[in-house]
């Protein structure tokens, strides 16, 4: 099933996909009979398998009654990230063999950063970006949606709390990572005598500005409900900057599985119902001498940008100078 958050006749909504439109879900339960009724795409989620019993059961009487519930016409909507205001937003960085070559040292573990809320926008939303950001690029990923409260999760049970997949743009500020670059010398307890301390010389730089501003993460449109994503480590990413192909890639060469992702993860935060996880940059130039994604500076060059990933849809966002 593939489902969806938007606006529509000036109401907040979700619904899913149908017939290449959308439908209202409160509206096709309504219609239905069903007494349930869902707030936002948070509450969907929160409530389980319930949920989804429901709205699989809305789908099959929309399919057989056709005139028993509007369909709306996708160009018509306003469209919001499928998950508004997820606690979590992780991002996983360099999971992709890709990305060895260019490791000068690296732990042997995946290394996660985070991304507020706020950062969120839907299908067609503008990425804004101003002057002062430096060079911005897209970075486009496959994104998992959680389904409910896990800590401490074995590697053999981490797909089980998998709720969806959607499109993830992890919209990045190489220039403003570049001013919070700080080489300095960090304070340790010294490993001879732990009441002295020592310096080690160390490279570091926050996330927050250059991963995380306003706008800086594109999501959707759909989330796609596990059961409908056969393999979701063999699945095609693609990226166009302005209709020029930039990257195309696929999820089966990361170097961290989604299992051993979450795992990882919750040795050290407990993932809630609706947390997402960004699962690392699809950067490949593919054949034909491709120009890279980390050309695509949209600070000066604009947009749009869009991505695909099979069975998910397509993600497009203009850019906004502001």
């Amino acid at each position: 099933m593939k489902l969806a958050s938007f606006r529509y006749a000036e109401k907040e909504r979700i619904g899913f996909e149908a017939d290449s439109a959308l439908v209202d879900l409160n509206a096709a339960l309504e219609a239905l009979g069903r007494p349930e009724r869902f707030h936002d795409m948070m509450a969907f989620i929160a409530d389980g398998e319930p949920a989804l019993e429901a709205a699989r059961a809305a789908q099959r009487f929309i399919a057989g009654n056709a005139a028993s519930v509007e369909r709306i016409p996708l160009a018509e909507v306003s469209w919001h990230p499928p998950v508004r205001r997820p606690y979590k937003i992780c991002g996983i960085a360099m999971n992709n063999s890709a990305s060895d070559a260019r490791k000068i040292s690296a732990p042997d573990h995946p290394l996660f950063f985070l991304k507020p809320a706020s950062c969120l926008i839907g299908h067609r939303e503008a990425i804004e970006v101003r002057d002062y950001y430096g060079s911005v690029h897209p970075e486009p990923e496959l994104a998992v949606v959680i389904s409910r409260i896990c800590r401490d999760v074995p590697v053999s049970e981490a797909l089980d709390c998998v709720f969806g997949y959607t499109i993830f743009n992890d919209v990045t500020g190489n220039g403003m990572r570049s001013e919070d670059m700080v080489h300095y010398y960090a304070l340790y307890p010294s490993k001879d005598d732990p009441n002295q301390l020592e310096r080690r010389e160390q490279h570091l730089s926050y996330t927050a500005r250059y991963k995380g501003s306003d706008t800086f993460g594109p999501m959707g449109p759909y989330l796609v409900t596990r059961d409908e994503v056969a393999d979701p480590h063999a699945l095609e990413v693609r990226c166009w900057h302005k209709d020029e192909l930039i990257a195309e890639d696929s999820t089966a060469y990361y170097t961290y599985s989604i299992p051993e992702v979450i795992a990882y993860i919750t040795r050290f935060h407990t993932l809630w119902p609706g947390d997402v996880i960004a699962l690392g940059t699809a950067f490949r130039p593919g054949a034909g001498g491709r120009r890279s994604l980390h050309t695509a500076n949209v600070t000066a060059l604009g947009g749009p940008v869009a991505i695909e990933i099979t069975g998910l849809g397509r993600l497009e966002n203009p850019v906004r100078k502001v």
